[in-house]
């Protein structure tokens, strides 16, 4: 097997191949994560390395088939996905291979992995994909339900085609809070109730369409509402097949395509051709009938007989709404319903290390995963401020790109000073940088007692990434695109220490500095005992201070107070009575008895 180093001195397992020995000598594998994001499409969820195997010598020739198996971490997703690789190819041509085996050994080490028998060398990666159902239609017809979900099914009548043909189709489920969320979002899409799940059908042969096709398909009614038995109406429209030609746009048809049902209206709406660059339209049809109702398995099912025509591909969803909305915002729904599934909510986090708050943490996390994500960082020592990002959308595959301005830069390893970082956006990976900020200018922010700084994050869509092997950072582009979010950062200040000639040292003679040292933390000690709030103390000093206090001091409240008086008393002249001024403002706390016995032990010099 190949180990590739982790880049954090830690080794890490890349894959394990099994090759005859002469291969195996010749063969060169490394982990290329950089470019996770020209090996996902739509609906893909990587859910390994990315790995790349060439031959170092190019002049050997490998034996094929070898077997490589790469391991992998997945949370499956009910029926709808399967495990699949993809291997890349220099033209960024892409294969997917079945595994042959998803065992949690390979030798001694435990993980699942999936292995497969490759004939050529490339790009690899483990996919969760949408599980593709391939069956053959015979001349005689064929009434199909589909494994991925049963409750969705395909009647091809006798004579569909003159010959057998294969057809594929894929399943996409749409979860009602995505739903509600979109509803939630813009009030013109209120009136709709559900939709079905999206289907993608693919006809790869050539072969024309003799009749029609019915569909059957489940569409829910309102999820928010409470069912009333068990009871359930079953709604059926026929669309008769269509001989007209296929046009590349076509035009939108009058709203005679829903079939309206008491408890309901339907529409179907459809996309010709697999590419998302095209809307969705209605479904073409000369007339919409009506069948019987009927009951089954306490579903809303919608049978619709659908001509697919000349197409070789047709996807297609069902919506179910509660009155009529206008075809424009229909479309639009359409066209944001399949967007938001193909996208995942995300906040970007920015941590400290609460012992080091120079040391910080910066990773993507799912929304859904938020509270889980900042618990994990707690328990590592990470905190805020600042707090998460507010929410936006992200794609498989899309980045993050960020760099800090201000009075705070950062920097990996030690090194790249002032670099622009990246985040590549996976929903079952987990993108985290750990990195080390420090000051510009130890002298800047003169009127602060700390430093200051923004971290500024862009979002980077694949439709802007080059597919190049070599993944250099667009710094111009970041000129002319306005900031997906910022992060405000702080650093403590720390006590400059001023290398004197001996002749300029100062020696004070007056011992009551320490004394006073002494002084204040006995009355920390005595606060603190009783849970004393800072703010509760009304002495008069910054909110900034505040805060800088306790971050300096999280965990400990004896410490903080002591800070808290030592900064309070550095801001008074000399000249100033500290003890008469402490105590005024521990009667004006509450605090009378420890205003009294602060006044006994300055008077009697007592300090312990």
């Amino acid at each position: 097997f190949l180990v590739e180093e982790g880049g954090k001195n830690e080794r890490e397992v890349a894959c394990f191949i099994k090759a005859p020995a002469t291969a195996l000598e010749n063969l060169k594998c490394k982990i290329v994560n950089d470019i996770s994001s020209l090996v996902v499409d739509d609906s893909e969820e990587l859910v390994s390395n990315v790995i790349s195997i060439e031959c170092s010598d190019y002049e050997k020739t490998i034996p094929f088939p070898i077997n490589i198996a790469i391991p992998f971490t997945s949370c499956f997703r009910g029926n709808y996905r399967e495990i699949m690789v993809k291997v890349t190819d220099v033209n960024f041509q892409s294969n997917y291979l079945t595994p042959i085996s998803l065992e949690g050994y390979q030798g001694n080490h435990k993980e699942t992995f999936a292995e497969v028998k490759i004939y050529q060398l490339g790009v690899f990666s483990v996919l969760s994909c949408l599980k593709q159902e391939t069956f053959t239609v015979p001349k005689v017809g064929i009434s199909q339900k589909l494994s991925v979900d049963s409750r969705i099914s395909f009647y091809y009548p006798p004579e569909t085609f003159s010959s057998p043909a294969p057809m594929q189709l894929k399943v996409q489920p749409i979860e009602p809070s995505l739903v509600s969320t979109l509803k939630a979002r813009h009030d013109m899409y209120h009136s709709v109730v559900s939709t079905s799940a999206l289907v993608y059908v693919q006809h790869p042969s050539a072969q024309p369409f003799n009749s029609s096709v019915t569909i059957t398909l489940p569409c829910p009614p309102n999820p928010e509402k409470k069912r009333q038995g068990d009871e359930t109406e079953h709604v059926r429209a026929t669309v008769k097949r269509v001989a007209t030609a296929y046009h590349p746009r076509p035009k939108l048809t009058s709203s005679n395509l829903t079939v309206s049902k008491i408890n309901g209206v339907f529409t179907i709406l459809c996309r010709k051709k697999n590419n998302l660059n095209l809307p969705f339209d209605f479904c073409p049809s000369s007339s919409a009938t009506m069948g019987n109702s009927r009951f089954r398995n306490a579903y809303w099912d919608f049978l619709v007989g659908i001509s697919l025509g000349q197409e070789s591909s047709l996807n297609f969803v069902v919506i179910r709404f509660s009155f009529f909305l206008e075809n424009t915002y229909l479309l639009l729904f359409a066209q944001a319903l399949e967007e938001a599934v193909c996208s995942t909510m995300a906040n970007v986090i920015l941590y400290r290390k609460r012992e080091n708050p120079y040391k910080i943490v910066v990773l993507l996390s799912a929304s859904k995963e938020l509270t889980c994500k900042l618990q994990n960082l707690h328990e590592g020592g990470y905190f805020g401020p600042p707090e998460p990002t507010q929410q936006f959308p992200l794609r498989e595959g899309e980045q993050i790109h960020f760099r800090f301005r201000g009075n705070i830069f950062a920097l990996e390893n030690g090194k790249d000073f002032g670099k622009v970082y990246r985040l590549i956006f996976h929903s079952q990976r987990k993108p985290r940088l750990e990195l080390q900020i420090k000051e510009v200018d130890e002298f800047g922010n003169h009127s602060s007692p700390h430093y200051k700084g923004t971290a500024v994050f862009y979002k980077i869509t694949r439709e802007m990434i080059t597919k190049k092997w070599e993944q250099p950072f667009p710094y111009s582009e970041y000129q002319h695109q306005s900031p997906l979010c910022k992060l405000a950062l702080t650093l403590p200040k720390h006590e400059k220490l001023i290398n004197r000639p001996r002749s300029t040292k100062r020696i004070s003679s007056d011992s009551s500095e320490a004394l006073w040292d002494n002084l204040l933390y006995w009355l920390a000690e005595e606060l603190a005992e009783d849970n004393t709030s800072l703010l509760a103390l009304c002495l008069p000093v910054r909110r900034s201070i505040l805060q800088l206090v306790r971050l300096k001091c999280p965990d400990n409240l004896t410490h903080q107070i002591y800070e808290l008086l030592c900064c309070w008393k550095k801001t008074l002249p000399k000249s100033a009575n500290k003890q008469q001024l402490l105590s005024r403002y521990l009667r004006k706390s509450g605090r009378s008895d420890l205003s009294e016995e602060l006044h006994f032990k300055w008077q009697n010099k007592v300090f312990t």
